[in-house]
């Protein structure tokens, strides 16, 4: 279990493909009230935030965008990486009104993992996809 208390930087990484449709505002909705997948942050730490996204498929380019980060926020401020936290957006992790989940989730994990940063899912929980998962309108791909 990642310790949410003991990270200071978060970078959402959303889907390539769903950004240049979405802009984002229901996940920074998420974030600042601390729902979704955002409901175990406390509610009363400040935290510094980022989004990026995968950099389009397969998403190799997160690994490059991620190095880079943790070495400049180092360089320039002295944040670790055991400060960072990424959480890949539900656009990646869900099957939703965008797409399916990502053909290469368990690829990007793995390079998130080869970098040593820590990964949270799921950003954005909205109602409807949740009743057409119920309904078997969409997988639910955490079972």
């Amino acid at each position: 279990m990642i310790n949410l208390k003991e990270k200071d930087y978060v970078v959402i990484v959303q889907c390539d493909i769903v950004k240049q449709r979405c802009p984002g505002y229901l996940c920074e909705k998420a974030f600042n009230e601390r729902t979704g997948g955002f409901a175990s942050y406390p509610k009363d730490k400040a935290y510094r935030k980022i989004n990026l996204t995968c950099g389009g498929c397969c998403g190799r380019a997160i690994h490059r965008k991620l190095t880079n980060l943790a070495r400049v926020i180092k360089k320039r401020e002295g944040i670790e990486k055991n400060s960072i936290v990424v959480q890949l957006s539900s656009c990646i992790t869900k099957d939703n009104y965008h797409a399916p989940p990502c053909p290469h989730l368990d690829y990007i994990k793995g390079l998130i993992a080869k970098i040593g940063l820590d990964v949270c899912e799921d950003t954005v929980i909205s109602d409807k996809a949740q009743q057409r998962r119920q309904a078997g309108l969409y997988a639910d791909n955490k079972e």
